[in-house]
């Protein structure tokens, strides 16, 4: 948190900051806190004003001043504002420098705040939400609402903290080279963990070896001390190893070298991961409250900065079986009468994809249930597109999932896939649209049913599931 004048903000930025024209409104308020969305404006907040794809910050200057903002940070110079305004050429620069101050003023302040940053193709969502819930006995954690792990929602993260964190949770998301260079740049971290490199941006990057050079940009941005936690049986993170002191390099993992290591995994009925967790200190068996057995990663990935940072064995086996999704259409399931919805709908790319659909398969083949697959297209895999989605296509009837429903364009071949590899008749289908596909479901979804909604977000496959699961929920009542 913020304990800032307007002026004192304006001369961090190495500008000068304008009064305002309102003249009847009392200034300067001392800066609290800082927001980009003016529907979140309190008294005491600065404002940035984002010029976006869509919506302009900057025409809602003046609504925030009325609802109590102490100042507004801008770029535009083409109109007046009433109240104290502060102006820069780069307003998305600007919040970052106001985070990186704001961090080193408590770190002078604070020394036992751990600040800890998690990249990775998949699971860094859920594995900071596992870092929230397991860190929770050292002190104060402060981790992102949602998805905030870019130059906006990082910063924005940052200043949340205040003089009592005992850890930062920061996620660190990348869509172009560089990009973790400079989020490592507001943040220096204390630990960086690095999950999983994968098919997510290749068309940004070019190809997994182009992924793997971005996320690695992570370990450039530890502090001289800092540690880095690796997925050691991940081929592309393990080789990141080398680019630091093997001193400061810990595996996590299910192999022997692995320092945090996942041994006797199992799965139960359910779809959750049963396994004990071995470090340098002690055993502890573990059943995840998560369900898909591809959290084993991430779980793995938080244990192990939990007991870095000091945390018991059992605490943590504690609090990750009582660990649930906290963000939203992330593996998240819900029984509504006899049928079980797992809304995964978040995002997509071939890895992630896999994962959830053997949780689909295995949790019917454990129950004796019968399997549906709703599947969108997963976005961003550049030329290799195609290929992907008939791949998944295909493996969806190897792991012989009773039905599969494939939406729009992006995701025929993924149905081609599944026709080619002998899913035909009424096992497999093609719609269109979201409005199809619901249609789609009134007709076939039946009462014992476990169904899966996969997709990446700009699909809108998560609308479908959770318009799915109030309809199932109003029809119980």
């Amino acid at each position: 948190m913020l304990d800032l004048t307007p002026s004192q903000v304006a001369e961090e930025l190495g500008v000068n900051l304008i009064p305002g024209t309102d003249s009847q409104t009392e200034f300067p308020q001392r800066i609290t806190r800082v927001v980009t969305d003016s529907r979140e404006i309190t008294p005491g907040a600065l404002f940035v004003a984002i010029e976006g794809e869509r919506v302009d910050g900057h025409d809602f200057v003046d609504a925030v001043f009325a609802d109590g903002a102490a100042a507004a940070l801008v770029s535009r110079t083409d109109r007046n504002y009433p109240g104290p305004t502060i102006v820069v050429d780069d307003v998305v620069q600007a919040l970052g420098t106001i985070a990186r101050n704001h961090l080193a003023r408590l770190r002078q302040n604070s020394p036992n705040l751990t600040v800890v940053g998690v990249t990775g193709s998949v699971g860094k969502t859920t594995t900071k939400d596992l870092l929230g819930q397991l860190l929770g006995p050292l002190g104060p954690v402060v981790t992102p609402p949602a998805s905030f792990n870019n130059e906006i929602g990082l910063p924005i993260t940052v200043l949340q903290a205040t003089p009592q964190t005992r850890v930062l949770v920061l996620e660190m998301g990348t869509d172009a080279p560089g990009d973790l260079t400079y989020l490592t740049s507001i943040a220096p971290l204390d630990i960086a963990v690095v999950l999983i490199v994968a098919g997510a941006h290749i068309e940004a990057f070019g190809s997994l070896e182009g992924v793997a050079g971005a996320k690695q940009e992570i370990l450039a941005g530890l502090r001289p001390e800092g540690i880095a936690l690796l997925n050691g049986d991940d081929g592309l993170v393990r080789g990141m190893a080398a680019s630091l002191d093997p001193s400061r390099v810990h595996l996590f993992g299910e192999g022997q070298d692995a320092r945090y290591r996942a041994e006797g995994v199992e799965t139960t009925k359910d779809g959750k991961a049963r396994f004990t967790l071995v470090d340098p200190q002690a055993s502890t068996d573990v059943e995840l409250g998560l369900v898909g057995e591809h959290n084993l990663t991430n779980a793995l990935a938080a244990g192990a900065v939990s007991r870095l940072l000091g945390v018991e064995g059992p605490t943590v086996a504690e609090k990750l079986a009582s660990a649930r999704p906290q963000s939203a259409h992330r593996m998240h399931v819900v029984d509504v009468g006899e049928i079980r919805v797992i809304d995964d709908a978040y995002n997509a790319n071939p890895t992630s994809m896999r994962g959830a659909l053997k949780t689909l398969a295995d949790m019917a083949d454990r129950s004796g249930r019968r399997s549906v697959a709703i599947l969108g297209e997963m976005l961003e895999l550049g030329e290799g597109s195609i290929i992907e989605h008939d791949a998944i296509g295909r493996f969806v009837v190897r792991l012989n999932i009773n039905k599969l429903l494939t939406i729009g364009d992006g995701a025929r071949a993924l149905y081609s896939g599944a026709y080619q590899e002998g899913s035909w008749g009424e096992e497999a289908a093609h719609v269109d649209n979201l409005d199809q596909a619901r249609s789609w479901l009134d007709e076939e979804l039946q009462d014992g049913d476990i169904v899966l909604f996969k997709s990446s977000n700009a699909t809108g496959l998560a609308s479908l599931a959770q318009q799915v699961i109030t309809d199932l929920e109003g029809a119980q009542r």
